[in-house]
């Protein structure tokens, strides 16, 4: 069925293949800068740097980096925020053949020395705050330089003097070290100009890392071409011009962040508008007075977005259209954000995509000016999606439930050190062709868009039947009581698992033994009766990952070790 390629009927402007160029990322920026040397590459707070002036800066950095020592193959961990020196350091690496080990600013010393040694890299970037955590971290890790930067390094001067006032006071003063190097003065001093490194488009360029929510973090090693392939497929797919901006939310060492915030912007000549720090009323301001084309993001945030009183004054006519991915958009959030949009004068639809890491991120979307209930969309050029049965590699017919499996130019060269879980992933079909296996549950019907279900892992077995917790937490979403909520499935010796809600009201008042049997009675209404919640219990605020997608996982754990405290658990 996928050969057929159903979904191409609705690409329209949207070409079925593209030719994309076999260069670094590096090379591709190169040709952005050719194309628009005077465009705005990126605004950091009201600082913004030209494309010309943006490769500078990139050979400024790599020429820096060279003299420091940094070698073709090389890793270097890059623990930032979305900030200019992040994507510097990042295009500069390129430049040199090294790769980049994109790790979260706020990961604990542990964390930091797990990262450095998976990527045994020598060479780390992060901002000052962060020196204690990589200087413990030193001491069991092959960590040799620390470049640190400072916030205030590309802020407009108005802006610094604040931030002295007010954040500066508040970060520990870096000792002497020789390990450390300043990135100020590492953008000023001059150096030999670094030659360019031979680096083919299929070698490994960046290493991004799985959630690690069953367990360690995996490193997904990903290529030039993984990059510039999904890169130029976001950039006809929003028919990205120099004349749009992407408001770059979500955190660069995620793929969804670097890949279409920051890369995919580039790939199309765009500005992109770099957040350093998320919150609701930060991206309001943003919105309200740098108007970007695009936001994408997840599902929490644009639930923030349209509780908070400023985007309710702001003009949102810029907007051309808003993405939501990285979890299960619930019908009320979309509905709540798209009414909004329209009373302050735009006309949008916001549209799921799906993707994940070891595809850079987004590989299939919904169709700008298309939607269908509860689909993710379609294949994006060049990628190929199919449903199989699962632990097989058999097609299903249209409708039938399988794991999603996708394959094309954004699928990842492999894990990290890691023969086996690769080959767990990446296997050859009978067509010859590499499918990446999801793990994740869906459906496609007879149009070719697709619909996802749940994570595989996530799927609940009750009284051995299948309970699909996003279908729960959609009924949840439709009571008009409820703000937030959680499904998980909780050990149980009968039945293997039972199904219980965790729920954020609207209301706290509400918060009643009798709210709790409506909301069990809701969805009874809508839902046979093994996949209705068999408990609820009301919270203040629901636990989130890294990239604010509610963390089922931290619930899970809490409900066992529960259990053991009461003795019930059999593991």
């Amino acid at each position: 069925m996928y050969e057929l390629k159903p979904w191409l009927k609705f690409y329209q402007h949207v070409p079925h293949t593209i030719d994309y160029p076999r260069v670094t990322m590096y090379e591709a920026l190169l040709q952005t800068a050719r194309e628009k040397p005077d465009g705005i590459a990126y605004d950091f707070l009201g600082y913004t740097s030209t494309y010309n002036q943006f490769v500078s800066e990139i050979d400024q950095c790599a020429d820096a980096l060279a003299a420091l020592g940094l070698q073709k193959d090389e890793r270097i961990t890059i623990s930032m925020p979305t900030t200019p020196q992040g994507i510097i350091c990042f295009y500069a690496a390129n430049k040199l053949g090294a790769v980049s080990s994109m790790i979260h600013p706020l990961s604990t010393a542990k964390e930091i020395e797990f990262y450095i040694n998976v990527a045994k890299s020598r060479f780390a970037l992060t901002i000052d705050a962060f020196y204690a955590k990589f200087k413990e971290a030193q001491k069991t890790t092959p960590l040799e330089t620390l470049i640190l930067a400072r916030i205030p390094d590309y802020l407009p001067f108005v802006k610094r003097i604040g931030f002295h006032l007010t954040k500066s006071r508040l970060i520990p003063k870096v000792p002497k070290d020789p390990m450390v190097r300043w990135w100020a003065d590492l953008m000023k001093d001059g150096y030999t100009p670094a030659p360019q490194a031979p680096m083919d488009t299929d070698d490994l360029a960046v290493i991004l890392y799985s959630g690690g929510t069953t367990g360690v973090p995996k490193g997904i090693m990903l290529s030039n071409m993984n990059f510039i392939s999904e890169g130029k497929q976001v950039s006809e797919w929003g028919n990205l011009s120099g004349a749009d901006s992407i408001l770059a939310i979500l955190p660069i060492f995620h793929g969804f962040g670097l890949g279409v915030c920051i890369n995919a912007c580039f790939m199309g000549g765009g500005k992109s508008i770099l957040v350093p720090i998320f919150t609701p009323e930060t991206v309001a301001d943003l919105i309200r007075s740098r108007k970007p084309s695009f936001v994408v993001g997840v599902p929490t945030l644009y639930d923030a977005l349209s509780r908070n009183p400023k985007m309710h004054k702001a003009d949102l006519s810029c907007l051309r259209a808003t993405f939501s991915g990285a979890d299960a958009l619930p019908r009320p959030v979309k509905e709540r954000f798209e009414q909004l949009v329209k009373k302050q004068g735009g006309n949008i639809q916001l549209l799921e995509g799906y993707g994940l890491t070891e595809a850079v991120t987004a590989i299939m979307a919904m169709p700008i000016g298309y939607y269908r209930e509860g689909s993710i969309g379609v294949p994006f050029p060049d990628m190929l999606a199919k449903i199989v049965r699962i632990e097989t590699t058999d097609e299903v017919p249209p409708s039938e439930e399988g794991e999603i499996c996708v394959s094309g130019p954004a699928v990842m060269m492999g894990y990290l050190d890691q023969p086996e879980e690769t080959a767990d992933t990446l296997k050859r079909h009978t067509d010859g062709r590499i499918w990446l296996h999801t793990g994740d549950i869906g459906t496609m019907d007879e149009d070719g868009f697709f619909y996802f279900k749940l994570r595989q892992k996530r799927m609940i077995k009750s009284s051995g039947m299948n309970v699909y917790p996003a279908q729960v937490e959609d009924i949840l979403y439709r009571h008009p009581k409820v703000q937030d909520a959680c499904v998980v499935g909780v050990p149980d010796e009968a039945q293997v698992q039972v199904v219980k809600a965790f729920v954020v009201l609207k209301d706290p008042t509400d918060e009643r033994p009798e709210m709790k049997q409506e909301l069990i009675d809701h969805c009874r209404e809508h839902l046979i009766k093994w996949s209705c919640p068999r408990s609820i219990e009301f919270r203040k605020d629901l636990p989130k990952t890294l990239v604010g997608k509610v963390a089922f996982n931290v619930l899970e754990k809490e409900e066992i070790a529960r259990l053991k405290a009461e003795g019930k658990y059999v593991g």
